[in-house]
Formats: C-alpha cells, sequence, structure tokens
C-alpha cells in the first residue's frame, strides 16, 4: 500500500490540489492577529476575517482573498517563515517542520466535519470582524513554538 501523499512529498513537490487538502477547515488562520512588539510573540484574537462564513469555516473569497483583505496570508510553499503565523495544529506548519498530520485531521479521518468534533475550529467561539469592534486576545495557540 502507497504511503500517503503528505509523507512522500516535500510540501514544494505537491500538487495544487494535494496543497489545498491540507487544509483542514479549522479557520484559526483566519483570526486576527497581534504580536508583541518587545517579544515578537503572536496571539490570536476571537475576531475571523470578513471574509470568513462562519458556519462552514471557509473562506467566501478564497481566488482574490489577497487584493479584498491586504494582510491576508497566502500560503506558498517556497516561504516557510510565513507558516509562524500559523497555529502549531496547522498541517502545513506540521508537515514544514516534519511533524504527521494529527489524528483528527480530515486527510486522515476521511471526514471533512473531524476539525470541528475535535473542538479545533473556530466556529464555536469566533465572531465576524463585521459584527464586532471589540476583541480579546483567546491564546497563542502554539504560533510561538519552534
Amino acid at each position: 500500500m502507497k504511503e500517503p501523499f503528505w509523507k512522500r512529498k516535500s510540501l514544494a513537490e505537491m500538487t495544487g490540489e494535494e496543497w489545498e487538502s491540507l487544509c483542514d477547515g479549522c479557520a484559526l488562520c483566519c483570526l486576527h492577529k497581534v504580536q508583541d512588539e518587545d517579544t515578537d510573540e503572536i496571539f490570536y484574537t476571537d475576531i475571523a476575517c470578513r471574509l470568513l462564513d462562519m458556519d462552514t469555516c471557509r473562506c467566501t473569497g478564497y481566488e482574490n482573498r489577497a487584493q479584498e483583505v491586504v494582510e491576508c496570508l497566502v500560503l506558498v510553499a517556497d516561504q516557510p517563515e510565513a507558516f509562524q503565523w500559523l497555529p502549531a495544529s496547522c498541517a502545513y506548519r506540521r508537515l514544514s517542520k516534519g511533524k504527521d498530520l494529527p489524528e483528527w485531521h480530515p486527510l486522515i479521518t476521511g471526514n471533512p466535519d473531524s476539525v470541528h468534533e475535535a473542538g479545533i475550529s473556530i466556529r464555536d467561539f469566533a465572531v465576524s470582524e463585521n459584527e464586532m469592534t471589540e476583541w480579546s486576545i483567546i491564546k497563542d495557540l502554539g504560533a510561538n513554538e519552534d
């Protein structure tokens, strides 16, 4: 039996379809983040991007997101330094560090809702920036791990 593509290929070797399938749909990357000026630590807020569909945890303007939201993080394999802004649970970040996918990842479970069932996604706590003017820091979500 052939090993799954994420165990056989580097991020740079993946097809576009394979790359996109690594996204577990947690939408943690769509939360607004703040960086401490003194320590460079990254913290996540509970406010999600205005383009995020809060029910599906998917971007409503995915193809044009970088034009619509200037600070949107568009990931590419040859710029792994951008992965520091991602949570420790993120497949892109994990694979770039030689780790495997987490057991709840949809590519492992075959269930696209497993990320929500595992309590990883923003579905139960975040609000859209369209609905809020105040925010709070929730936690660092492992963004400050090596």
